[in-house]
């Protein structure tokens, strides 16, 4: 267990870019607390002062003194749900859709660590969340008391920054200063951890500013690496420009349309930065990656220029380190300096704001080009083309009648429309939902790409249908997954939140069985579903077989619960769930369970060796000087 320091509040951090924030100190601008007030009280007045209008959680033991004046609240929506995981991921799925910090709640010891999973997957991608625990009285602390756990210490790792507060006189500057630090900077999630007794405590004044002297996040970029840039990328011959999420948080996406049609320059956008670039752009070569387009995955093999914007060159992307776009200086720009360098170094290195980042670059290219330095990328577009056309993302039908995944997946898109945000699990659902629905907008994808956390598609769904309700919301969910965190389904039915959930129905965990058909002799160890354990993993469902049957599922939680099994009936099931838009929908659509997701770079191999089917290497030849 940590100790208690004398202070009542103890933080903790490990955001690389900014200091911990110093304690307050005695000339603090202060007022009187009302009489009376407690601090459950003061945490739901800072809540609504810096305009929370959402939080979901659960109460118990710990937390329950919040609860009380949480219900006199008009500013503050509670959804109670079911799940503490799904609370963390639908505070997630609230703050990709709006742009907003997300608010979780939940009480001490299992309560609180039931949210350590979308606390770490919120970390891994940057996603500005705050979570509110309940703690034992902080008498107790350190005695193994009843639902006690250390969760400031267990979250350390995987938090921006977190408090440990045990004076209810702290609560208005600590939640002021945690919504400040999630949302600035890197974003990312804070942990606010709150002993009873502070909660129940009366409050003798209150701090109505935060104390932050050491956190200052740098945002402006240095000019001569701006410079530096524009003249490497002007120079280039065979540029790319590789970008990432921070280019979405920074809100960025209209300076980066700028750049890339001021310059000509190809533009690749990684899984967590569809929709900062339009997929229908000429411009655009796809996703790099694992399961990226052969052009955009070749394109950064071949480039003599890795243009970097807020992407942190994750191992999915790069495939084999050693091997990643080996004839390629690096301009990499970032809001965390301790992403530069990390994995790959930077030629020019430019620590900012990808906004402002784009803007002054746009200013330095065009300086470049009326001093009459303008780059000829017209040979490298002749392959790039050349790419495109002979290596589109495709599949192969069903066989024997039967839906496949991808079909699916892509007829959901065209019908629902770019305006719709998609929410996906994690697996071969994903993958493909990333390749054939047609991302034009930011805030309009959804996913786990760090973490890879199963589960996360309901919730998260749920999460962006409150922020929005007014946006069409569709959970693009494996069977695998969905049954993690479908409780989740009787919370939408509840709160009036009804969101579209299509159940990619293969009968089995599809991207482990992908790998052990490749990889393992298809010797399908533990990933089938449909069946017991004797199974072989070949053999299809026995007919009328369905454990669970999502259908009576879904109904008995309140939805509608619709099945569709043949092609044609396809885009009438679709039609058919957009059209009720009074209850949550879940689709369960069967699908056959031997699709694989292509094209394919196997994990801890070079990005040279990405196979365009099974057994099917394309040829780049070697024309490019």
């Amino acid at each position: 267990m940590t100790q208690l320091s004398e202070s009542p509040v103890t933080t903790h951090s490990t955001e690389t870019t900014e200091s911990t924030p110093a304690p307050v100190t005695p000339d603090a601008r202060t007022t009187p607390a009302e009489s009376g007030t407690t601090g459950a009280q003061a945490l739901i007045r800072a809540l609504e002062e810096v305009g929370v209008d959402t939080v979901f959680g659960i109460p118990g033991g710990a937390i329950l003194p919040a609860y009380d004046p949480l219900m006199d609240s008009a500013k503050v929506r509670h959804i109670l749900v079911r799940h503490e995981q799904g609370a963390g991921h639908a505070a997630t799925g609230y703050a990709q859709a709006t742009g907003r910090v997300g608010v979780c709640m939940a009480t001490s010891g299992p309560g609180a660590t039931n949210l350590v999973t979308p606390i770490a997957d919120a970390y891994m991608d940057s996603v500005p969340i705050v979570a509110i625990t309940g703690q034992v009285p902080s008498t107790l602390i350190g005695r193994d008391a009843f639902q006690e756990a250390d969760i400031c210490g267990i979250t350390m790792p995987i938090t921006k920054h977190n408090y440990l507060v045990t004076d209810p006189d702290e609560i208005p500057r600590v939640i002021a200063e945690a919504f400040h630090i999630a949302a600035t900077g890197r974003p990312g999630p804070v942990l606010v951890d709150i002993t009873k007794d502070a909660l129940q405590g009366l409050t003798r004044h209150r701090q109505i500013e935060p104390s932050l002297p050491g956190y200052r996040p740098v945002t402006k970029p240095h000019a001569k690496q701006i410079r530096e840039a524009a003249k490497m990328l002007v120079g280039a011959k065979r540029p790319v420009l590789y970008v990432g999420g921070g280019v979405i948080k920074a809100q960025a996406t209209t300076e980066l349309r700028i750049l890339a049609e001021l310059t000509g320059a190809p533009v690749v956008t990684t899984l967590m930065a569809l929709g900062a670039f339009p997929d229908s752009h000429p411009q655009h070569l796809g996703m790099p990656g694992m399961h990226g387009s052969v052009p955009a995955v070749t394109a950064l093999q071949k480039t003599d220029l890795l243009f970097t914007l807020g992407a942190r060159f994750d191992d999915r992307v790069t495939g084999k380190l050693e091997s990643f776009a080996p004839h390629a200086k690096v301009v990499h720009a970032d809001i965390d300096p301790a992403e530069i360098g990390k994995n790959r170094p930077a030629d020019v290195p430019i620590v900012g704001d990808a906004r402002e980042v784009l803007a002054d670059l746009i200013v330095a290219v065009q300086a470049e080009f009326d001093a009459g330095h303008k780059g000829d990328y017209s040979q490298w577009w002749d392959k790039l083309d050349e790419w495109k056309k002979t290596y589109p993302l495709g599949y192969e039908p069903a066989p024997g009648g039967r839906l496949s995944p991808q079909q699916v997946i892509e007829r959901i898109g065209r019908l629902v429309g770019p305006e719709a945000i998609y929410a996906a699990g994690v697996g071969q659902h994903q993958m493909w939902s990333s390749q054939f629905i047609r991302f034009e907008k930011p805030g309009t994808w959804l996913n786990s790409g760090g973490a890879g956390t199963m589960g996360y598609a309901v919730p998260a769904a749920m999460g962006a249908k409150a922020g929005r309700p007014d946006t069409a919301v569709w959970a693009i969910d494996g069977d695998g997954c969905f049954q993690m965190t479908n409780q989740e389904l009787a919370t939408c039915a509840l709160n009036d939140i009804p969101i579209k959930v299509a159940v990619i129905n293969n009968g089995s965990l599809g991207m482990v069985r992908q790998w052990q058909t490749l990889f393992y002799n298809q010797r399908y160890s533990n990933t089938v579903l449909h069946a017991g354990p004797d199974h072989d993993g070949i053999a299809p469902p026995a007919q009328g077989t369905r454990i669970p049957d999502f259908v009576l599922l879904s109904e008995a939680m309140g939805c509608v619960g619709l099945r569709c099994e043949r092609p044609e009936d396809l885009d009438a099931v679709i039609k058919q769930a957009m059209e009720i838009n009074d209850r949550p929908v879940v689709i369960d659509f069967i699908v056959h369970q031997d699709a694989m997701v292509w094209p394919m770079v196997a994990a801890g191999t070079s990005n040279d060796e990405i196979q365009f089917a099974k057994g099917v290497r394309p040829d780049f030849g070697d024309d490019l000087d």
